[in-house]
């Protein structure tokens, strides 16, 4: 029997991979605490657009309020739970639907952060998958439409990569990949805890840059001591990482040692990563629109994920002997302007 699908969470990624593994025929149904988004699916179906005219899809699949869920009591059991809401909501999204998963069910964690201890917590090891979403930019910019503002990944460039915790090839997850292969390029990995560490690493150097400067991907990348910053961060996130034994995936375009080595100080290695990031300013197809997560997030005055992203690693590295104080130091920042102490500015950084 085709496998039963929610979604927790049909916000920018989860919308986007729930809406179109609807347009693939899976058995979808999408649950989301906005109710106008709800409501707008299912009055005109969700509204799906990317960076060329081919990627416009609308489609239609189930749509839930949280307040309906009981109802699925009535229903044929959920085999996959993808829980795709903000790191701080994790709990709850997954004790939610803990009732209602078939025996075999298990739920995919489809978040930035590193959440599969806390959603272990609550189903157990035996029932989570991981899956990191790598250089993909989704936008909910309306009730019922989501736009993606990069280009597809396809064969360039490997979006999705989702693992078991045990680091094993097994057949559910197998079975799961298939299924994400019809979105956008996408692998089994047996280091899920690498590449979760790897995506951690940039969203350190990406999300917390643009919700402090309140400025776009492509602008971050254009200036000079902002990129400096970044690979700051980057590089700090790397060397707690390894502290911790992590087997590091390469970081976008970047080595994790070349990026460690460039903040601290080697010259040729920083010249080196800095006309890499210098280069994703002009990176074709991608535009202004592009804005990581955390920057949308201040645009729309929402809680940002900045405790349980660059807050994690700097506390990470105080477990372990690796300080991180620039992650720290943007950490405390983000929050000042998460309760209105400031107004995100590039200077905030410069400065820094």
């Amino acid at each position: 029997m085709e496998p039963r699908i929610a979604v927790i969470g049909a916000g920018a990624v989860g919308g986007y991979v729930g809406g179109h593994l609807a347009r693939l025929g899976h058995d979808v149904t999408l649950f989301d605490p906005w109710p106008a988004h709800i409501e707008a699916i299912r009055a005109d179906g969700l509204d799906i657009t990317g960076v060329t005219a081919e990627e416009h899809v609308v489609v239609r699949p189930a749509a839930m309020h949280l307040a309906d869920v009981q109802s699925l009591v009535r229903q044929r059991p959920i085999d996959i739970a993808i829980v795709s809401v903000k790191s701080y909501d994790t709990e709850w999204a997954t004790t939610l639907i803990r009732p209602y998963l078939a025996p075999d069910g298990y739920v995919v964690s489809l978040q930035n952060c590193i959440n599969e201890e806390r959603i272990a917590a609550i189903v157990g090891w035996g029932r989570i998958v991981g899956c990191i979403a790598a250089r993909i930019s989704v936008d909910l910019y309306a009730p019922g439409h989501i736009r993606r503002t990069v280009p597809m990944g396809g064969a360039a460039h490997t979006v999705f990569r989702a693992g078991e915790p045990h680091g094993r090839i097994t057949r559910r997850l197998e079975q799961f990949v298939a299924m994400i292969a019809g979105i956008d390029s996408v692998k089994a990995t047996k280091n899920l805890w690498g590449e979760r560490w790897s995506k951690l690493c940039v969203n350190g150097m990406r999300n917390a840059v643009s919700a402090a400067t309140g400025l776009s991907g492509n602008q971050m990348d254009a200036h000079a001591a902002i990129r400096r910053v970044s690979i700051l961060l980057g590089g700090e996130a790397v060397r707690v990482g390894q502290a911790l034994g992590y087997d590091i995936e390469p970081i976008g375009n970047l080595q994790p040692d070349r990026l460690a080595r460039a903040a601290e100080g080697d010259r040729v290695a920083f010249e080196e990563i800095d006309a890499v990031l210098l280069a994703g300013s002009n990176a074709a197809g991608r535009n202004d629109l592009q804005r990581p997560s955390m920057g949308q997030d201040i645009l729309k005055g929402r809680r940002t994920e900045i405790g349980l992203m660059n807050g994690f690693v700097a506390a990470k590295g105080e477990q372990v002997g690796r300080p991180a104080p620039t992650h720290a130091a943007i950490t405390a920042l983000v929050e000042r302007i998460e309760r209105g102490e400031v107004s995100p500015r590039p200077e905030h950084l410069t400065e820094m």
